[in-house]
């Protein structure tokens, strides 16, 4: 173990450190550094396909995994992972040790990744049908073809799982043989504070609607853009406290470029968040939130109706504990809206983004994730 620095270095280091984070902030980040090849893409969104690790063990949370071999990945169906629309792709693959993608690769599976591209305010007209029923079945495809695996599983996050679910419920593939969701909000209407505003103004936003015979999904998709920055804030101000002890405690060990790195990775994700297309959230707004949908096991999407009920493969969904954003309840009703007989549902450790991310996620989320796979992803 190193001696810590006296004093004066520490005030060396951290002059230097501070100002070669306002000039050259990337320095200081360590995401989406495995490699990958790009295997499919439509305009702004691609499918990623992640290199086997040529390690024989990594370190993951501190502690040392073996990496499985190829026969055993070949064994395996393969494993997309689908992001929320909010956050990059990067979330997935955040440092070498806390990142999902090598997490999965080192536990034996071939990793195919979304990214859902960098939204402008160009891409307004981007709906949930866009998502749902133009580029889910793209992306299918892509990994069933070039894993050549007649089926495969999804481990999602947040608005990934919505997606997922949503293209299941529409296409009725009995190609994704399992699906996990980790903090999906199937039930708006249970989520904290904004469930409970939302819950009680159905009723007279419906009435509202009624009577002056307008409707949100009437309006121009650009007067609904929501900018990354805007979710940014949103996100922050969940935790405010939280947010204020993180810069104070960057402040504190400015000094320290392992733990800058750690930080500033973090804050890449929060910092960072994608724009929201108008019409998604236009769709989000009436279908899932003010009306919600899902937990109602219907939903329309563009001209084709989601029936959640067709919904069978395997599942598995993840809560934590202490998310302020998606609450427990909010999470479980996914088991109440499929007709899968093999569900299960976990709290675990962690807010919104501890649960997926944090330094516990992978001793729980990710761990009980990958046995779960692991017993249901024989080819």
């Amino acid at each position: 173990m190193s001696k810590e620095p006296g004093f004066l270095k520490k005030a060396l280091w951290s002059v230097r450190h501070g100002i070669e984070q306002t000039l050259f902030s990337d320095n200081f980040v360590i995401a989406d550094l495995s490699p990958y090849d790009v295997v499919h893409s439509d305009g702004i969104m691609s499918v990623r396909h992640y290199q086997p690790l040529d390690e024989s063990k990594i370190e993951v949370a501190g502690e040392q995994i073996d990496v499985e071999d190829d026969a055993t990945r070949a064994a395996n169906i393969p494993v997309l992972l689908v992001p929320p629309l909010a956050a990059t792709s990067l979330i997935f693959d955040l440092m070498p040790h806390r990142s999902v993608v090598r997490y999965f690769l080192a536990r034996g599976f071939d990793v195919y990744l979304v990214d859902w591209g960098d939204v402008t305010a160009d891409h307004s007209d981007l709906s949930l049908e866009s998502y749902v029923m133009g580029w889910m079945p793209q992306i299918v495809d892509s990994v069933v073809s070039h894993s050549k695996s007649n089926e495969l599983s999804i481990f999602s996050y947040c608005m990934g799982g919505l997606l997922s679910l949503m293209y299941l419920a529409t296409s009725g593939d009995d190609r994704v043989r399992n699906l996990v969701t980790v903090a999906s909000p199937v039930d708006m209407h249970q989520s904290g504070i904004t469930g409970k505003f939302l819950s009680v103004v159905y009723k007279p936003a419906q009435a509202i609607s009624s009577i002056l015979n307008v409707s949100v999904l009437d309006m121009p998709a650009k007067m609904f853009h929501v900018p990354g920055w805007v979710s940014s804030v949103t996100f922050k101000l969940t935790n405010p406290i939280g947010s204020v002890i993180n810069s104070y405690e960057k402040f504190l060990n400015l000094w320290d470029r392992e733990y800058l790195e750690e930080s500033l990775t973090m804050s890449k994700w929060f910092d960072d968040m994608v724009d929201y297309p108008g019409e998604t959230i236009k769709d989000m707004a009436v279908h899932m939130m003010i009306d919600n949908r899902i937990a109602k096991g219907e939903m329309r999407i563009g001209k084709a109706k989601a029936h959640f009920k067709k919904i069978k493969c395997s599942i598995l969904a993840f809560a934590g504990e202490s998310d302020n954003i998606v609450s427990v309840k909010a999470a479980h009703k996914i088991l109440d809206i499929v007709s899968s007989t093999d569900k299960e549902f976990c709290v675990v450790p962690g807010g919104h983004a501890g649960v997926f991310a944090g330094a516990s996620a992978p001793s729980h989320t990710w761990a009980i994730s990958a046995d779960w796979l692991i017993d249901r992803s024989s080819k």
